[in-house]
């Protein structure tokens, strides 16, 4: 079935996955914080991914490097001089957008009302804009030539197209001026970069590897809207992976595969991913695609591969004075690696799973709102439940509770009728819950029932932890 946003973002607050930051106060644009179940999820899709990276590839290990960097730091990677955005004033409802994003949106509306050619003509458009001598005014002029009109006003009143950094800029010590500013990182990936040699000579690395990172980053959106797709403070899990000169297109493909399976792993339905080629790749890149998931407000980004050459180390290398080279004792030669990364936005992520997860199904004339996670992945494993509060129910129920603690997050409810405490942990996307009833009392057995089929299997109390360790190998 197909999700409405709303419906997500009302699901979140009402069961405690993800909220308003600084509700209070009247909320702050564009930040979130994740509740009870949301950091739980959170906390598991962070631990797949770095399991996914760290475990599954013997050249792949971790760090977790710093927010605040030297300011040189963002001038050798063009942070500084060129992370901006391209954005558009809509003069009637005072909004602001992505230039290229609605010239893209417009062409996703062609393609859908059956006008291949137009759109097909418009992407010819796009791509020549992007890649014009004055980017702005490419933009601009595609936007008033196509009569675009703003979705907020349905008018096509437009200012002219404007680049705006990105960056948070702050300032260290007791006195604030030129020489004390530095930057909350817009992205992780240059901790990476700086740390290459030291994370290669102390884990006694050799080409190829990788390293990850999970960490938080921070961008000035101007346009922060659908919910935690796009965030001002927002995390990122990435990796970069170092090899040698002319090898990155191979690289680049077995990774392109490998992260996309990732993604079908977690239960994404295929049919809701695709890759999405660049129109116009950064200056230093060879290759860039991205994994986009259809969300309820349309094909969005996920994730990034990108073949960045060797720009990066030997960008640091120019401005730190430092030698970034790589000594390849295999064919006796030096050279700067080149790069291949992969990024995932964390909340980007979230919202997928939040997204692809949601199903209503009517059971016994009654809708049931299930949150189909994978079982590895549910903010609660299981639910426990006595029937009664009575007879010794509750007391061996707690035993059951503390037993499955020992390796997963778990709920004990024993308020209200059992169907509703289903319904409950259906909503919340809990896989298993383990109900303690009359026959307990005679064999020791209990109830367990599955959240996707609603079947109900029972086995011996003292076997609860080990049945659902299998299942959840399965």
């Amino acid at each position: 079935m197909s999700v409405s946003l709303d419906t997500i973002v009302s699901l979140c607050k009402r069961r405690g996955f993800i909220f308003q930051s600084s509700e209070i106060y009247g909320g702050l644009a564009a930040t979130y914080d994740y509740g009870p179940l949301g950091s739980e999820l959170k906390r598991n899709v962070t631990r797949a991914w770095w399991e996914a990276m760290t475990r599954r590839h013997d050249n792949v290990v971790g760090i977790d490097a710093a927010i605040l960097m030297h300011p040189e730091v963002w001038k050798a990677s063009g942070h500084v001089d060129a992370f901006h955005d391209p954005m558009i004033d809509d003069r009637v409802s005072k909004m602001r957008y992505r230039a290229d994003q609605l010239i893209e949106g417009h062409i996703d509306r062609l393609r859908r009302n059956g006008k291949e050619q137009q759109a097909d003509a418009v992407y010819e458009k796009l791509v020549a804009a992007l890649n014009a001598e004055d980017v702005p005014k490419a933009l601009h002029s595609v936007i008033i030539g196509e009569e675009i009109k703003s979705p907020d006003s349905g008018v096509a009143d437009w200012s002219d197209v404007r680049q705006f950094n990105l960056m948070f800029k702050t300032h260290i010590g007791p006195v604030s001026d030129t020489e004390s500013v530095v930057y909350l990182r817009p992205e992780t990936a240059q901790g990476i970069f700086v740390n290459f040699h030291n994370v290669r000579e102390t884990a006694r690395l050799q080409i190829p590897f990788g390293i990850a990172q999970i960490g938080k980053a921070f961008r000035n959106e101007i346009v922060a809207r659908q919910f935690v797709f796009r965030m001002r403070e927002f995390e990122q899990m990435e990796m970069q992976y170092f090899i040698k000169p002319g090898t990155q297109m191979e690289a680049y493909e077995a990774w392109k595969a490998e992260r996309l399976n990732w993604h079908l792993e977690n239960g994404i339905r295929a049919d809701r991913l695709r890759f999405h080629v660049h129109e116009k790749t950064a200056h230093y890149a060879d290759a860039a695609v991205d994994i986009q998931y259809e969300f309820p407000g349309g094909w969005q980004e996920v994730e990034g591969i990108h073949s960045r050459t060797d720009y990066d180390l030997g960008r640091h290398q120019e401005f730190s004075g430092k030698k970034m080279e790589y000594f390849d004792s295999e064919t006796n030669e030096r050279y700067i690696p080149y790069v291949v990364e992969t990024s995932v936005g964390v909340d980007r992520t979230i919202l997928m799973l939040l997204s692809d997860a949601y199903r209503e199904e009517e059971v016994k004339g009654e809708t049931r709102v299930v949150m189909a996670f994978r079982p590895k992945l549910a903010p609660i494993t299981a639910g426990v439940f006595p029937l009664v509060k009575k007879d010794g129910m509750p007391e061996i129920a707690h035993r059951i509770e503390a037993d499955l603690r020992r390796e997963y997050n778990v709920f004990y409810d024993e308020k209200g009728a059992v169907g509703r405490r289903y319904r409950r942990m259906d909503e919340a996307g809990t896989p298993f819950c383990i109900t303690v009833d009359g026959e307990t009392l005679e064999d020791g057995s209990v109830t367990v029932r599955h959240r996707d089929s609603m079947d109900q299997v029972r086995i011996q109390a003292d076997n609860v932890r080990s049945y659902i360790r299998d299942e959840l190998q399965r």
